[in-house]
């Protein structure tokens, strides 16, 4: 099963913000993204989305011309609207932000539309991620372009134990859908090593990874996960901040 990808070049594009913004892009390319035949299901993969050419101009920009914060840790840049770490939605008050020179080639499209919202994350050798799922209310499609060093990322399903380790490749971009955007947890162990199926122990390096989110029309998801989704939950009276508590707590849990 494959899900078409089309990364927009040579078209004329414009993008329903209030910015009124028209990017003009020189090749549409169209991709194929594979499903990967494992439990969940939903997860797209296409490799080598980039060149390792275009892959280390792209480095070469992350490292001398982007101002990042100035913490340890994960770190993270947004384009478009702005991700809120406080509601895990959109932030509202900070205005749109145009997509750069160099993301406008690197933006996949599905449903005829660029994505609404980018995240440039920095993953320093041994960060990690805590196991979450992507708000379901605010946001539809997910997808996420790794580049610099590989590593694995687990999908786990609260409800029956489940744990999978995917690895993500350089240069490969990542749809999560259905089963695997909305019912399996995603993480990333931290840790500075991995070890291969082989054995072989694989050190890990500087990390950067693009995720692309889509507004949901409507904001409301129909999934009915009252443990993992906003929607239910908010419809059976869940407070918002027990919601979150339980995300802390979930993100101190051990990661086996």
């Amino acid at each position: 099963m494959s899900s078409g990808l089309i990364s927009y070049e040579d078209t004329d594009l414009e993008l329903s913000h209030s910015s009124q913004l028209r990017y003009k892009i020189h090749q549409v390319i169209a991709l194929k993204m594979e499903e990967l035949p494992i439990k969940p299901s939903g997860i797209f993969m296409q490799q080598d989305f980039i060149t390792p050419e275009h892959e280390q101009k792209l480095i070469h920009i992350f490292e001398n011309e982007l101002e990042w914060p100035t913490r340890p840790g994960r770190l993270s840049l947004h384009y478009g609207y702005t991700f809120s770490y406080k509601t895990f939605g959109i932030d509202e008050e900070t205005p749109f932000k145009p997509f750069p020179e160099w993301l406008v080639p690197l933006l996949p499209t599905t449903e005829g539309r660029p994505p609404d919202q980018v995240c440039l994350q920095q993953y320093a050798p041994g960060t990690g991620i805590p196991p979450h799922v992507d708000t379901h209310g605010p946001f539809d499609q997910l997808y996420s372009l790794s580049l610099g060093s590989p590593l694995f990322m687990q999908f786990a399903n609260k409800e029956t134990g489940e744990k999978i380790e995917v690895d993500l490749l350089p240069r490969s971009m990542m749809q999560m859908s259905g089963d695997s955007r909305l019912h399996w947890t995603h993480g990333i162990k931290s840790r500075k090593t991995d070890t291969l199926p082989d054995g072989t122990v694989r050190l890990r390096q500087l990390r950067w990874s693009l995720t692309y989110r889509w507004l949901r029309k409507g904001a409301e998801c129909e999934c009915g996960n009252e443990k993992l989704c906003d929607t239910a939950q908010r419809r059976k009276g869940i407070e918002r901040e027990y919601r979150w508590k339980q995300y802390e707590e979930d993100a101190k849990a051990p990661q086996s």
